[in-house]
């Protein structure tokens, strides 16, 4: 039974990679629209969605006073890591942008740190340096090169998503439901790019709309089947499985928009992949040691 939960768990979490793969083409393939517009159309779409299975499983729109300020948080930065991603998307391959966003992880490490007071080993420490060592190669930081500040924006949208990863892991410890803090969260980051979608609207067609839509609920699907995935089965156990989304994205990239990574990105990748399997491995052996000496 343990067994079936966690391949069920797997599933799911390849599933949402496939369907965060699908997002970041659909934005793309919306076209040269600001990257506010993009991010309230998709937030709109998974505000709803969210709502929606709120109301079927009679889960009130309220949390506890004491998560106020880190359901305020994580917004705040999942806002700016979802505005970060999407610029990279418009301006990267697909492969490095959603390579950058996956940096989320490690950076979580840090700030649970920072924030929770969760404590970092020397393992966990070198692994989230291998991890942004592999990043560079992805930036490629030189001057002469054009793609180096939508790499940068690249990698602060996934220092967003890390950030906001630690605050929805601070708000599920302290008891917040997790259809609530999606809704909560697409329904703050509307609000907050609302005033900027009016101030700079651009005219859509109708295919920049469908394409908006579909970015929306390719969002949603990823949200949930990683919300699923982990009801299924601990992070430590499936987590790694995550990062076949920058497989799904380099496939898409390749055959939509005819992408193709150099030899540095692809290095980038394989060192970033293997600190997350060490890391993994890692988490895997600590919490067996932890079992038995109890």
């Amino acid at each position: 039974m343990e067994k079936k939960k966690k391949y069920l768990g797997i599933l799911y979490i390849i599933c949402s990679a496939f369907c965060f793969a699908l997002m970041n083409m659909f934005v793309r393939m919306s076209g040269d629209l600001p990257s506010v517009q993009k991010s309230f159309f998709r937030n709109l779409v998974a505000f709803f969605f969210a709502f929606v299975i709120m109301k079927k499983e009679g889960i009130l729109f309220s949390c506890q006073k004491k998560n106020v300020s880190a359901l305020l948080l994580r917004s705040v930065f999942g806002t700016l890591g979802i505005l970060c991603n999407f610029y990279a998307v418009d301006h990267l391959v697909l492969s490095d942008a959603s390579m950058l966003n996956k940096m989320s992880p490690f950076f979580a490490v840090l700030f649970s740190y920072l924030i929770l007071r969760e404590k970092i080993t020397v393992p966990q420490a070198v692994f989230v340096t291998g991890a942004f060592l592999g990043s560079l190669l992805v930036i490629k930081p030189t001057f002469s090169n054009m793609d180096f500040l939508p790499s940068v924006i690249g990698l602060m949208g996934g220092l967003g998503a890390g950030i906001a990863y630690t605050f929805v892991r601070k708000l599920s410890l302290g008891g917040e439901k997790g259809p609530m803090i999606v809704c909560f969260f697409s329904g703050f980051s509307c609000l907050v790019t609302l005033p900027f979608l009016i101030l700079d609207y651009h005219a859509m067609s109708g295919i920049q709309i469908v394409t908006l839509l579909m970015a929306g609920l390719a969002a949603a699907g990823g949200q949930f089947g990683i919300t699923a995935a982990y009801s299924y089965a601990p992070a430590r156990e499936i987590s790694v499985y995550d990062y076949s989304q920058i497989i799904f994205s380099a496939i898409l990239g390749f055959f939509v928009f005819g992408q193709l990574p150099d030899l540095l990105s692809w290095i980038g990748y394989g060192v970033i992949c293997t600190m997350a399997v060490l890391m993994f491995l890692y988490n895997q052996r600590k919490d067996g040691s932890r079992l038995v000496r109890r």
